[in-house]
């Protein structure tokens, strides 16, 4: 199968990732008239694949899934809402390639049996083609296939389960990659209830494939129910506290994820950022928002210090879930999900700076 017709059958056009007919169209038109400026919005998608190879700007992938979550669902609209925060930012370069096919009610292909995979095989392809048809399994096949070319990739998220699909084509592509995660949590479970991917298993289902577990570092971390050196000392990780960089200061704390980064003979990193990392008040629309955390000043900070002694070849931002108001901004002038998306957009954007 041709490269542009694997895109056309696993992706589709930006905001389209989320299945539905009326609910959030009049955004999502905005978002692809200001992508494409027409209403034949297929065609030109499409027609801008044909790029994709040759293409030398990063690439942003939408992964509109939140299947994966387990408090509070809505990340699925954050790659949507993202992309219309980030366009109002014109000096931003990047190629936007879509999303992925999203069957709302599936996660990872693992879970499905034969029959199943086949009738959703015939739903998204109109024939039983030997492809992926689940969220992670899709964005694990596509994220390869672009690293095929060795493209930069930002991708939107989702819950933070998409990281699992998202993470190991980057890790197979360069073994001693480093992970520089940003949460409130550690998402270091084996398990939840008998699951073993989902938003707060991620991380685990990476870490046997780094190379050493000192290639992740887990920074803002404020939540959990183990204290930091459990999770050193069952894991081999680094983490940096929320309360650790409030202290000692942001710029201490880079020191610190680039000399154990270092002292692992890093190169190249992947950054992991759930919204969640960010304190409440400056982003409260995501499924578990946490106060006492850091700033997004504070978070810009530390990806402009670390990225600057590592190549930074992917990332992904996630759990921004616009439809969801806990207790965060109540300004008149700039409410929920405003804030939270100022941050995202925030993010996002030194997201594509680490790539330079």
């Amino acid at each position: 199968m041709k490269n542009l017709e694997f895109y056309k059958l696993l992706l589709c056009p930006p905001g389209d990732g989320v299945f539905t007919v009326e609910t959030g169209k009049e955004k999502k038109l905005t978002v692809q008239q200001a992508l494409y400026g027409t209403n034949d919005v297929r065609t030109s998608w499409e027609h801008s694949l044909e790029r994709v190879e040759n293409e030398n700007l990063p690439i942003l992938l939408g992964v509109p899934s939140d299947n994966g979550g387990g408090i509070l669902r809505g990340a699925n609209w954050g790659p949507l809402f993202i992309r219309e925060a980030i366009l109002k930012n014109k000096e931003l370069e990047y190629f936007d390639v879509g999303d992925i096919r999203v069957v709302p009610h599936l996660l990872h292909d693992n879970y499905l049996n034969e029959k199943t995979i086949g009738n959703v095989r015939k739903a998204l392809f109109e024939k039983e083609l030997e492809l992926p048809v689940s969220p992670l399994s899709i964005s694990e096949a596509v994220i390869t296939k672009l690293l095929e070319s060795n493209k930069k990739i930002l991708s939107l998220g989702g819950d933070h389960s998409v990281s699992a699909g998202l993470a190991p084509p980057f890790i197979k592509k360069y073994p001693n990659i480093g992970i520089l995660h940003f949460d409130a949590h550690t998402d270091l479970l084996e398990e939840r209830l008998g699951i073993d991917k989902c938003f707060a298993t991620w991380a685990a289902n990476v870490l046997p494939l780094l190379k050493n577990p000192q290639n992740i570092a887990q920074v803002g971390i404020r939540r959990s129910g183990k204290d930091k050196k459990f999770w050193e000392e069952k894991f081999g990780v680094s983490q940096y506290w929320a309360d650790e960089i409030l202290t000692e200061g942001p710029e201490a704390i880079s020191d610190k994820v680039i000399s154990q980064f270092q002292k692992q003979k890093i190169e190249k990193i992947y950054i992991s950022f759930d919204i969640d990392a960010i304190d409440s008040e400056y982003a409260s629309a995501t499924g578990t928002p946490e106060t006492g955390g850091i700033r997004p000043h504070e978070a810009s900070l530390i990806i402009d210090k670390v990225s600057a002694h590592f190549e930074t070849v992917g990332a992904d931002l996630v759990e921004v879930a616009p439809f969801i108001n806990h207790y965060g901004s109540k300004s008149k002038t700039n409410p929920e999900p405003d804030t939270t998306l100022d941050a995202a957009s925030l993010i996002t954007s030194k997201l594509f700076e680490a790539f330079k």
